[in-house]
């Protein structure tokens, strides 16, 4: 099955997590979060031992096991009626995380956008991180070195899967602004997109 596909994209903490919760509210949007999925694995599990061996050094979990996750979850989803290909566009935040993924899903997710959610401020985007890590007790965010990693092996693995997608299929949204701003402009282009 080759699933639609709007790409949720941006480095740590700039706001990806907040717009897809809200869009997953929307009839039609199917959101997935790799993140999401990987942390709710019980630590004794093979892909939950994979997933806090990176993620506490701030790395990005081995392809395989990524997509072997998510395929796993979309299956899942749409065997439980959650997710109704036929009908429902997927959000996806966290995956294809770096070009090598683009390729291996390229025949999985047919993309029809990018949106982009940028952010100029790392001290804006740290501070995001550092206060869902209290909120959500995510252990993976507390750890400054961590978080510095993450922006590291953002922009050497992951700001790269720009480059593989058409100018055309991509829209920046400004992260700074409050929330709910965000949000209108997501929905804004998620509307000319679909």
């Amino acid at each position: 099955m080759n699933y639609s596909a709007v790409l949720l994209f941006g480095a740590p903490g700039s706001g990806k997590g907040t717009q897809g919760r809200v869009l997953a509210q929307v009839p039609g949007l199917y959101y997935f979060a790799c993140g999401d999925a990987f942390r709710s694995l019980r630590a004794e599990d093979p892909l939950g031992k994979v997933f806090i061996e990176y993620s506490s050094q701030g790395q990005l979990v081995p392809d395989d096991f990524t997509i072997e996750l998510w395929k796993k979850n979309i299956h899942n989803s749409v065997v439980q009626g959650k997710f109704q290909p036929d009908h429902d566009t997927l959000i996806l935040d966290g995956i294809p995380r770096n070009p090598h993924q683009v390729e291996i899903m390229s025949g999985l997710v047919n993309v029809k956008g990018l949106i982009n959610l940028t952010c100029e401020s790392e001290d804006q985007m740290i501070n995001r991180i550092q206060r869902r890590a209290l909120r959500e007790n995510r252990l993976d965010d507390a750890n400054l070195q961590v978080i510095r990693q993450r922006f590291l092996t953002y922009d050497q693995e992951t700001k790269p899967v720009l480059a593989c997608f058409d100018q055309s299929l991509i829209h920046n949204v400004d992260s700074t602004q409050p929330p709910l701003k965000v949000l209108a402009d997501v929905l804004q282009v998620l509307a000319k997109i679909l």
